[in-house]
């Protein structure tokens, strides 16, 4: 049985954007439906190298497909520094179900950063006002390069504001943008009045006010994947239509983590789970509301429907290479 290892240049070929959205809708989807299983993410501390493992295994039920895989995942916060090398990387394993055969082994770290745009981009076509046109980064990383390129196939988005303390960051962001969309340097005040915005910085005291942001900006708070981060002011939090992509991580290690600790922010305040509006039990946008955020923690569900997503293209198109990882009994 042969296995494709597919490395980031045929991650990047294989990740269709609007078919990685299109799956991770359907995990939402399926994983609201209760036709996914996924396991708490568990941990592997290693504080004598100031670093951590995490894994992330799921099995999820689409319409006509299905599929399994876990996640290896690292964070190695002195890695660039001390090593030359990222901070964060992942490996994926993709899986058949019916016989457990590792159909691909995959580079999740840009499988990642895929998967991340697309949740932002379901988030924002069921919650942003359906005329967007301009678009607000707040943090001009590599995670918002996805961002846009998730967000750009749900909205019709023309204008974007960056706003990054690197001005060198946003001049790169803008010659890797190309002349596709007018890109703009701003304050975060600039960015945060757009129709939709993205925030991506790692930040632990809160960088977004509420008086800056739009009256009807819809807002993916993607940064926040620890407790103790937390990138948008209480106000914004709770004066929002609040949906949450994981009841469970959001409140440990999501945008809410820290009000929801501290009980400034209680269920009662979270409209519902972004699965429960895909399938319709829960409203997306409405005329009657203001201001939405989406608390995006990461899904090990993503990764597995992104990562079908990216072993169908690499097969039917030749992509990768292949091994015998696993012998047939004679």
């Amino acid at each position: 049985m042969e296995t494709l290892l597919l490395n980031p240049a045929a991650v990047e070929e294989s990740a269709q954007v609007p078919a990685v959205v299109d799956a991770v809708e359907a995990a939402f989807a399926a994983y609201a439906r209760g036709d996914a299983q996924m396991p708490a993410k568990s941990y592997i501390d290693l504080p004598q190298y100031d670093g951590d493992f995490r894994s992330m295994p799921a099995y999820l039920a689409a319409d006509d497909w299905d599929g399994a895989g876990i996640k290896w995942v690292n964070s190695h916060p002195n890695n660039p520094e001390d090593h030359g090398l990222p901070t964060v990387m992942g490996t994926m394993i993709y899986s058949d179900p019916e016989t457990a055969v590792p159909l691909a082994i995959i580079d999740g770290t840009t499988l990642t950063r895929k998967r991340t745009g697309a949740a932002a981009a379901v988030a924002t076509d069921h919650l942003a006002v359906p005329d967007a046109t301009s678009l607000g980064l707040v943090g001009a990383g590599v995670q918002a390069h996805a961002q846009l390129d998730a967000i750009a196939t749900v909205r019709d988005i023309e204008t974007v504001v960056v706003a990054d303390k690197d001005p060198d960051a946003v001049a790169d962001f803008r010659g890797d943008a190309g002349d596709a969309f007018d890109v703009r340097e701003g304050s975060i005040a600039d960015a945060v009045g757009c129709d939709v915005v993205s925030t991506t910085t790692p930040v632990r005291e809160p960088i977004v006010p509420r008086e800056a942001v739009g009256d009807h900006t819809h807002i993916n708070a993607m940064g926040a994947d620890a407790e103790g981060k937390h990138e948008l002011e209480d106000e914004v939090l709770l004066d929002a239509k609040l949906v949450i992509d994981d009841h469970a991580q959001c409140t440990h290690s999501g945008e809410i983590n820290v009000p929801y600790a501290a009980g400034t922010l209680d269920d009662d305040d979270v409209h519902a789970e972004l699965g429960a509006v895909v399938i319709g039990e829960a409203s997306g946008r409405t005329d009657d509301d203001g201001i939405t955020v989406f608390d995006s923690t990461g899904l090990a569900i993503q990764d597995v429907a992104s990562a079908h997503v990216v072993y169908e293209y690499a097969r039917d198109h030749d992509v990768g290479e292949s091994m015998e990882l696993v012998g047939t009994d004679d």
